[in-house]
């Protein structure tokens, strides 16, 4: 037999090896090998089996063993691994590493075992204590036993607070036998988010129609394995995705529910927990390699019958996969920017398929592509348009700013006088706020007025591109990460009153104290939330009421609840519009409906209040909350120039700090793909990217868009992966792009 493996150096390559008789019973696709390579032993997986090689069988090596240090992946997620390479034109080994966690590939992380002590027999401890509890040598074993004794079990971290607690007697009671240990994985820390047990509700008509549905498809009775269930704000999605999930867990399998990273808050997770109890692991970014390789092994050992996480978790290693839940499912946040390219909503649909498991998409403002696949009957469509408890959709008022009257001297003009007002109001009724704006920083570029300096990043190109912070009094820039102290005078010319111009969260914040002194307020922003804890901070204040007004960006924009909110402020409402993508106008209304859509949860209606500086019909959509009338716009734009979801889109960028080795490669792998060019198909000649430089990398880029390009986008995918580039040139392809920068 000869298994064909893939080492751990990213050759986008197999390898034939001989399997000796004595592993042929434990070698299947998906096991962990040991392989001797040249002069050196590798890691590898077993791809596939086979009976012969194209090779000289005699001259084969055989494979030098099992590694028992790494686990096996099953031969579903091998097949999809495969998928993932060949689709999204990565090396296979880039696409298998993308199945495990590094700190389970690795196989340098052990499981962390809690190590439990007792007393190993309680009558002799009780004789032994009676023996020698005058004994003065003996005495601090004694109290160590009678410590024990007390506390039934414990580790050994916890007896050693004990004032009378001695380790040396601690040891040498365990050496003679009179204490047990015993091992046990450590408790989830999610089991501590308090959680109330609940039941499920009583659906809605939208519900129950989304429900019948999913009982269908899980009969096999449906002409599709995938449902988008398009549900308004508060139409009661989450409530549709638990009770699918009951479903499937009582026919014995399990499931997977996806939410965008910034979504992923104890709050996500204290309703699933209040549901399925200690059933759920819970795998995001901020997740140790220790604490990702635990919650691994408790999915793939069958302790838990629930992921939930960010993209990562679409891989959880189940056997038994039931149900694939995709929250958010428009959110750019699933597409990787990292080799392979991959998108979750999209590679869901493909696993879902491998599991014969039922896909659930969704959204209240659902992407361009997934309606378009309902549309042509490839997915299944379940439309929620009632909110829950019939509440009113909020009143959404559009505030043009060039209408306003001069700012007072002084004043911050970042607020209008209508919404300054609006805030007010809820101050005095002891009601809550939000206002967002999608953009961090105190300001967004520093300048001289008098001899025209700008403050830019000496290794990136795009205008305007560092942000001023001013509690940090640094200008970082957000392509790179570059920082740089902020100047106090001129760098130029000296002079001393340089301006900032432009706004972002820092600065709103310090406009809302000094407009509202008596409010209590939060910001939540990448430069504020560095860990888990931060988020549960601020969002626990803001539940109970502690914070009148909350400030942030995108990040509070959806997947939160609080009844108190009773008005959202959107300033620069318009703000995304002016992006050079294709996509620009689905995700400003996306962005839009979504943060409108945390006004009026509770029992009073919402209001919200969209500030631009433009007109536009994309705006009035949102304040419209009109998303069909939004989809037929964008629709008919994308259709009359061939972009997605009516094309496929490839967009492939070339680097390098040497700008005319990357233009004079660029166009010969431009030249070689001319050959598969057909009347579907539209090329557009490498140039420039939109971002000319990051990190003193200039960058030129091309697009392949069009029906039927898989034979384009295979010898793409050759051409990138095994064409010799120039020094320091690398080339990178993004299938199905998100982004056009």
């Amino acid at each position: 037999m000869i298994a064909k493996v893939i080492t751990d150096i990213s050759l986008d390559r197999e390898f034939d090896y001989l399997v000796p008789p004595e592993l042929s019973d434990s070698v299947r696709i998906g096991s962990a090998v040991t392989v001797p390579f040249g002069r050196s032993t590798r890691s590898g997986y077993v791809l596939a089996l086979a009976e012969n090689s194209s090779y000289d069988a005699a001259k084969l090596k055989a494979l030098a063993g099992i590694s028992p240090d790494r686990p096996a992946i099953s031969e579903n997620l091998i097949k999809l691994g495969k998928w993932i390479a060949e689709y999204y034109c990565a090396t296979q080994e880039h696409a298998i590493r993308t199945l495990l966690p590094a700190a389970v590939r690795s196989g340098r992380v052990r499981e962390k075992k809690l190590k439990l002590y007792s007393v190993a027999d309680p009558a002799a401890a009780d004789k032994y204590i009676l023996e020698n509890r005058e004994n003065s040598r003996l005495a601090k074993r004694v109290k160590v036993l009678q410590l024990l004794l007390r506390k039934g079990e414990a580790v050994k971290a916890e007896l050693a607070t004990e004032t009378d607690f001695s380790v040396s007697a601690f040891d040498a009671l365990v050496k003679s036998g009179m204490i047990s240990m015993r091992e046990e994985l450590p408790p989830d820390e999610f089991e501590q988010v308090d959680a109330l047990p609940d039941t499920p509700l009583a659906p809605t008509p939208g519900q129950q129609k989304a429900l019948e549905q999913i009982s269908t498809m899980l009969e096999g009775k449906a002409a599709s394995h995938v449902q988008l269930l398009y549900g308004t704000t508060n139409s009661g999605k989450t409530e549709v995705y638990l009770q699918a999930i009951s479903k499937v867990l009582a026919a014995g399998r399990s499931a997977i529910v996806l939410v965008p990273e910034i979504s992923l808050t104890p709050q996500t997770v204290r309703r699933f927990r209040a549901r399925f109890g200690s059933k759920l692991s819970v795998l995001h970014s901020r997740l140790s390699d220790r604490e990702r390789f635990d919650e691994w092994n408790r999915i793939n050992s069958g302790k838990v019958q629930i992921a939930i996480g960010a993209r990562s978790a679409l891989f959880a290693p189940f056997n038994n996969l039931g149900l694939i839940v995709v929250d958010e499912e428009h959110d750019s946040s699933y597409k990787q920017s990292e080799s392979p390219r991959y998108h979750a909503r999209d590679v869901a649909v493909v696993r879902g398929k491998l599991e014969n498991a039922l896909v659930i998409l969704g959204s209240a403002t659902p992407s361009a592509e997934s309606l378009h696949n309902a549309r042509q009957g490839k997915f299944l469509l379940a439309r929620m348009a009632d909110q829950v408890d019939n509440k009113p959709a909020p009143v959404i008022r559009i505030v043009d700013r060039r209408l306003d009257p001069p700012p007072e001297p002084g004043m911050s003009n970042l607020l209008s006088p209508i919404l300054i007002h609006a805030v007010e109001e809820r101050l005095e009724r002891a009601e809550q706020a939000i206002l967002f704006l999608n953009r961090r920083g105190y300001a967004r570029t520093l300048c001289c007025p008098q001899c025209g300096y700008e403050a830019r990043c000496p290794e990136c190109s795009i205008n305007y591109n560092y942000t001023y912070s001013r509690s940090r009094e640094l200008l970082s820039c957000h392509l790179c990460g570059g920082i740089a102290p902020a100047p106090q005078v001129c760098p130029d010319c000296g002079f001393q009153e340089i301006r900032y111009f432009g706004s972002g969260t820092e600065k709103l914040e310090s406009c809302a104290r000094g407009i509202f002194p008596g409010a209590r307020i939060g910001r939540m922003d990448s430069d504020m939330m560095r860990s888990a804890e931060d988020y549960e901070v601020v969002l626990d204040k803001f539940r109970r009421g502690k914070l009148d007004i909350l400030v942030g960006t995108q990040m509070i924009a959806k997947g939160l609840h609080f009844p108190g909110v009773t008005l959202v402020g959107v300033i620069n409402a318009d703000l995304g519009l002016s992006m050079p993508d294709f996509r620009a106008q689905e995700r400003t209304f996306q962005m839009l409906t979504q943060v409108a859509g945390r006004a009026g949860r509770g029992e009073k209606r919402g209001e919200v209040i969209f500030q631009t500086t433009r007109d536009s019909e994309v705006i009035r959509f949102a304040a419209d909350l009109d998303f069909d009338g939004f989809s037929q716009f964008d629709l008919e734009f994308r259709e009359m120039l061939n972009y997605p979801p009516f094309s496929r889109l490839i967009a492939i960028f070339f680097k390098g700090e040497n700008e005319s080795a990357v233009a004079d490669f660029a166009a010969s792998f431009a030249e070689k793909l001319e050959c598969y060019r057909h009347d579907r198909i539209r090329i557009t000649p490498p140039a420039p990217a939109p971002v000319e430089k990051i990190k003193n990398q200039y960058r030129y880029m091309m697009i392949v868009r069009g029906t039927g390009l898989k034979t384009i986008r295979e010898a793409i995918r050759i051409l990138a992966l095994h064409s010799n580039p120039p020094n320091g040139v690398t080339v990178a392809v993004d299938v199905d792009a998100q982004h056009l920068m």
